[in-house]
């Protein structure tokens, strides 16, 4: 980045990370829900659970794998602290080692300096919920991964194999890896990391995967794809309710399992068009991880029966690292993504309560938002479909490559 842009940048992200942590510490109360509710009830529940060397096992609101232990233990780092400003302050520096690393990428002009400022602009977007969730540290090593794909394999499959440990999406990350050595050691790394990470929370700490089981009773949350289908039945006879439920706010009543199958139903003809696309694909180029990351997790994120606000910081962090290339043509799902941030700001916390009660307003927000993320989806799924698949040709040639950005042909 010129160094223009480099200290513009660095003011932007300080002002508005500024205006994020007056939010969460309550000096500017914003309207509607209050997003540090579930920090200082659920969170320090969990590590007074975690701190004593097991998992909240009998909880069935912790749904999470075993690393992610380690984010809700992570404010114990600071014990001058109580446990809530602590958990803002390491989300505060999860999201600074997340910009940190994009500038590092950028630096001397090899990547584009747009990747920075998806990021400086889109967690605002989103709102001070970012700052009230452990995603953000997911998202840090999500970044990292990626970024560090392109010349250091076998630590960027480590990185995807610990974020899959940490909320499972990460692993998602491993679709787009070259194929050939790359693959093969990217994603032995991942599996050895991941089990043997795991291995180790099993051995040591009873109710490490407990979380499995209580992923099962799921249903279908309000902010969800499949939720509109309630929200407008509620206009139309349907009597069924949005309770808290395993942690979220969900319907209840009639017809809400068959939602929630067919959403699950979804979710796997969504992971059968990655294979096939992976199967496909012949033409990668220094934007292909990246770009299929992208791709992928959009994917995981509409069709899911849980559409929670703080997922859209997983799309934000992965759009960053996609817009650092310069020959991506991820870009208009993620200006879709970017038109999203704020909408899911306004439907929580702000509108949360015309959402739950489904009237006009909260369902209009709750709708566009959701438009919003499936045509980025199909938007961004057909791109990377056209790029890697059509372009490739039935003899997987490739186009020369673009700038400085080599083609990494299949193998």
């Amino acid at each position: 980045m010129a160094g223009a842009g480099l200290r513009l940048s660095i003011a932007v992200w300080a002002v508005t990370r500024a205006v994020l942590l007056l939010c969460v510490f309550r000096v500017w109360v914003m309207p509607g829900s209050d997003v540090s509710v579930d920090i200082e009830v659920i969170y320090q529940g969990w590590y007074g659970v975690l701190r004593t060397g097991i998992f909240p096992y009998d909880d069935v609101t912790w749904q999470y794998p075993p690393a992610a232990a380690l984010a809700v233990l992570a404010p114990g780092l600071l014990p001058f602290l109580d446990y809530a400003p602590a958990f803002f302050l390491v989300c505060f520096l999860a999201d600074a080692a997340v910009f940190a690393l994009l500038l590092y990428a950028v630096r001397g002009g090899r990547r584009s300096a747009k990747g920075v400022w998806v990021w400086v602009v889109g967690v605002p977007l989103l709102g001070p919920i970012v700052y009230a969730r452990y995603d953000v540290m997911v998202t840090a090593v999500a970044v990292a991964a990626l970024l560090a794909a392109g010349r250091r394999t076998r630590l960027a499959g480590v990185l995807m194999g610990f974020g899959a440990l940490l909320k499972v999406w990460p692993v998602l990350l491993l679709v787009g890896t070259p194929r050939g050595p790359r693959t093969r050691t990217a994603w032995t790394a991942a599996a050895l990391g991941a089990a043997g990470i795991g291995l180790l929370f099993a051995v040591t700490m009873p109710g490490a995967l407990a979380f499995l089981t209580f992923q099962r009773a799921r249903g279908t949350e309000v902010e969800s794809l499949g939720s509109l289908v309630f929200h407008l039945g509620r206009h139309v006879g349907w009597h069924g309710h949005a309770r808290l439920n395993y942690g979220s706010v969900e319907f209840l009543g009639r017809y809400v399992h068959t939602v929630s199958r067919l959403a699950l139903a979804l979710t796997v003809l969504a992971f059968g068009w990655l294979l096939v696309w992976r199967l496909r694909a012949r033409r990668f180029t220094a934007c292909t991880p990246s770009d299929a990351a992208f791709a992928a997790v959009l994917l995981f994120t509409t069709t899911s029966r849980v559409i929670s606000p703080q997922y859209v910081v997983w799309l934000i962090g992965l759009a960053a690292v996609c817009m650092t290339m310069r020959t991506t043509r991820q870009g208009l799902p993620i200006a879709l993504v970017l038109l999203a941030a704020p909408l899911t700001q306004l439907e929580f916390p702000i509108w949360f309560s015309h959402v739950v009660a489904s009237d006009k307003l909260g369902v209009a927000t709750l709708a566009l938002r959701n438009t919003l993320l499936v045509v980025a989806t199909v938007i961004s799924c057909a791109r990377l479909w056209r790029e890697t698949v059509t372009r490739a040709g039935p003899s997987g040639a490739t186009d020369p490559p673009a700038e400085k950005e080599p083609a990494l042909t299949a193998g």
